[in-house]
């Protein structure tokens, strides 16, 4: 069952398939349709971008204080919601651990420009537990001031579970108390919708960056970081953000357009120089002759 948990969903169901194939190849038997374990029927992560969260409802944070969900989007920086629950002995700890070495990466800070959320799926979970394991992802970060921005919340298992279906990550309670579930992270926007999935148990620095970028459309980051974003696509088949061609090609135009029009500039101002100047060689060296002279005089 534990090595069961610490595969994603479709790494078994791929696995399952080839060995479904192979025995139908090697003996000649009758096709059977591969199926899905017993024990990970109903667990899957189904994506729902742009769901708002149920930010009205209460939960118990670290320090036992009863907040909505809501208070903990402050509009301005975008959330990594990890959902799991914090007794879980392997895939929670391992997407946990993996997802804070990377944080670790970015040159950004929790409570500055991002904040780290984790729900626990677990109603029986209390806000002591989530202390200690949100002080020990704490350590881990060793950041200074790095304790803002990282949120452990425990709650009734109605609430857990309504979180759960608004972002599709689905589990379910095995008979020895553990919970089957999929790994990954989910990347919401400031005002609570979700943004991004994340897949798995560790996660590319790079598009971890770009995702939160995403998600704060514009509030953080560079001007440089959101030019590079602009260029870039997320590719949902390699679950990374992707050079996008036709940004590329509208790049392309925009530059071309820019040699020409300087090129073209530089041509007119040399003709009008040159213009300039044989009007002034066709004058008069003594100034003004003839009639315009006398008339001149005459006055």
């Amino acid at each position: 069952m534990m090595f069961l948990r610490r595969l994603n969903l479709p790494m078994i169901k791929a696995a399952l398939a080839v060995v479904v194939c192979g025995c139908g190849t090697v003996g000649h038997a009758q096709e059977v349709e591969p199926t899905t374990p017993d024990e990970l029927v109903g667990v899957d992560i189904i994506e729902n971008l742009n769901a708002e969260l149920p930010l009205d409802l209460v939960f118990q944070d670290q320090s036992g204080n009863s907040i909505e969900l809501g208070d903990l989007f402050d509009g301005e920086r975008p959330v990594l919601l990890q959902m799991g629950y914090f007794k879980c002995p392997q895939l929670c700890n391992l997407v946990l651990n993996e997802m804070t070495a990377t944080l670790q990466d970015l040159e950004w800070t929790t409570g500055e420009e991002f904040d780290v959320l984790a729900i626990s799926i677990n109603p029986d979970e209390t806000p002591e537990l989530a202390a200690a394991k949100r002080t020990s992802y704490v350590l881990m970060y060793d950041r200074r001031s790095s304790g803002k921005g990282w949120n452990f919340l425990v709650g009734s298992a109605d609430n857990s579970k309504a979180v759960a279906d608004t972002v599709g990550f689905q589990y379910r309670k095995q008979p020895d108390g553990e919970y089957a579930h999929a790994a990954g992270l989910f990347v919401l926007t400031p005002d609570g919708r979700i943004s991004r999935y994340l897949y798995g148990a560790t996660q590319d620095p790079k598009t971890l960056r770009f995702a939160l970028l995403e998600a704060a459309d514009g509030r953080i980051g560079s001007t440089l970081d959101r030019f590079i974003l602009w260029c870039h696509v997320y590719d949902p088949d390699s679950g990374a953000y992707v050079l996008f061609a036709v940004r590329m090609m509208q790049l392309g135009g925009l530059l071309t357009l820019l040699v020409l029009g300087t090129g073209l500039g530089w041509m007119w101002l040399g003709d009008r120089r040159r213009s300039q100047s044989d009007v002034k060689t066709e004058l008069p060296v003594g100034g003004l002759s003839g009639p315009h002279a006398i008339h001149g005089a005459e006055r």
